[in-house]
């Protein structure tokens, strides 16, 4: 078989492409944490679809399954129909999920993807308040459509919208003014809130990452996302935690927000939850804010039953705690590892952030994120940047990596880093 010219990408497809430009090859097969390209060259890969594979690629577990029920004639499409696969899916994740966690929540499947979720969390917001605005909060990254973007802090994103983004105020994420120790970013969102001449309205939500991926893996304390609660509870807002990203184990934990031991009133879920990389977005609810009318809020791939099958399998994995203590002791070595890798190339002018399998380096260093990041790519090992100046290169491993990956993929991360410090880096 002839192998695929590139140019066949530059010439037919639109120039808003992106993560090709940073992978400059053609891949063919995947499986578990590793990519092959057509030339048979083996990647390993730290990228984990954005977090869209968690469990890695192609997993036996989920494969089979899949194959098995599409082998049977199992239901593809059915928008929001009865299916057999829907049901064991909504069964499975109470059993399995909610109801050892003690959340009671209803779940709307609100379409495919991760700004699907976030539309659907803003409109019920709204609908169920009757307020307009949303609170978010600065570097915050929850889709691309118009409501999404509305409450993203990413200005490039935003201007991508070609009209003004409306019925959101931003305020500023925990430590987000570093150098300031004394200011309580709360303490300055609650003045606005009780200030009549503030000109912010008390809103109908506010929607938080507790770690904020696109935006420089972000981690709020424990502490600050208590104190958001509290504060929603005060102002009787409701409080939306987008884990389309950090959710699903990738944090340590199946939601991220677990540790703080908060509740929010909405969650929205996508990415991993469909387990295998297919199409699959959940908005989960207190029971009490399902005032939908029938139809109210649709679209039409909102029943994929091929992910309601592996999304199911893959809640196989959290009936007991095994794969959450691997994540957990895996995270510490990675989070040492990063440490120790700030302090060996002083260089990189680097800080660690992150949590669980959701972390990077953060380098003050103009361009060198980047550049760790290509370097890394030629040597066989698949990353990416973020933050406002894709000042951050960040790891995603898929969260059942064995030893000897993760062992590898670090290693090769190491040697990149080496050879980038070692060269004049451009400003």
């Amino acid at each position: 078989m002839s192998k695929t010219d590139m140019k066949v990408f530059e010439k037919l497809e639109s120039e808003v492409r992106s993560y090709c430009r940073s992978f400059p090859t053609v891949f063919k097969k995947a499986k578990g944490y590793k990519l092959w390209d057509e030339d048979g060259t083996e990647y390993i890969d730290f990228f984990s679809g954005a977090g869209a594979l968690n469990y890695g690629h192609n997993d036996e577990t989920l494969k089979s399954k899949l194959v098995e029920y599409i082998l049977s004639d199992g239901i593809t499409h059915s928008l929001d129909m009865a299916t057999t696969p829907k049901a064991e899916f909504l069964q499975t994740f109470h059993d399995v999920i909610l109801k050892p966690r003690k959340l009671d929540y209803k779940v709307m499947f609100p379409g495919p993807t991760g700004t699907n979720t976030v539309e659907s969390a803003l409109k019920l917001a709204r609908k169920a308040t009757g307020r307009t605005e949303v609170i978010s909060f600065t570097n915050g990254f929850h889709g691309m459509t118009i409501g999404s973007l509305a409450v993203t802090g990413n200005s490039m994103k935003r201007k991508g919208a070609g009209i003004p983004l409306t019925n959101a105020v931003t305020m500023p994420y925990d430590n987000f003014i570093e150098e300031e120790e004394e200011l309580d970013t709360l303490d300055y969102l609650e003045k606005f809130l009780e200030g009549g001449g503030s000109g912010v309205e008390i809103p109908a939500a506010m929607i938080l990452e507790t770690v904020q991926g696109e935006g420089g893996i972000n981690a709020a304390r424990l502490e600050w996302l208590k104190r958001v609660e509290e504060i929603c509870k005060k102002w009787e807002i409701l409080l939306i935690i987008d884990d389309v990203q950090a959710g699903v184990g990738r944090t340590g934990t199946f939601f991220s927000f677990e540790e703080a031991g908060i509740k929010p009133d909405i969650v929205c879920l996508s990415k991993s939850i469909g387990g295998y990389g297919l199409p699959f977005a959940i908005t989960l609810f207190r029971p009490d804010l399902d005032i939908w009318a029938p139809g109210e809020h649709n679209g039409t791939f909102r029943g994929n039953n091929h992910a309601f099958v592996t999304a199911t399998a893959a809640l196989s994995y959290w009936k007991d705690d095994r794969l959450e203590k691997s994540i957990k002791e895996k995270s510490k070595r990675i989070y040492a590892f990063l440490e120790e890798l700030v302090s060996k190339y002083p260089e990189l002018k680097g800080k660690v952030k992150g949590r669980g399998f959701m972390v990077g380096i953060s380098s003050e260093v103009d361009g060198l994120s980047e550049q760790v990041a290509a370097e890394a790519f030629k040597r066989g090992l698949i990353m990416e940047t973020s933050g406002p100046k894709d000042e951050v290169f960040k790891l995603f491993p898929p969260i059942n990596i064995d030893d000897e990956g993760l062992n590898k993929g670090l290693e090769i991360l190491e040697q990149s880093v080496k050879s980038v410090v070692k060269e004049p880096v451009t400003q």
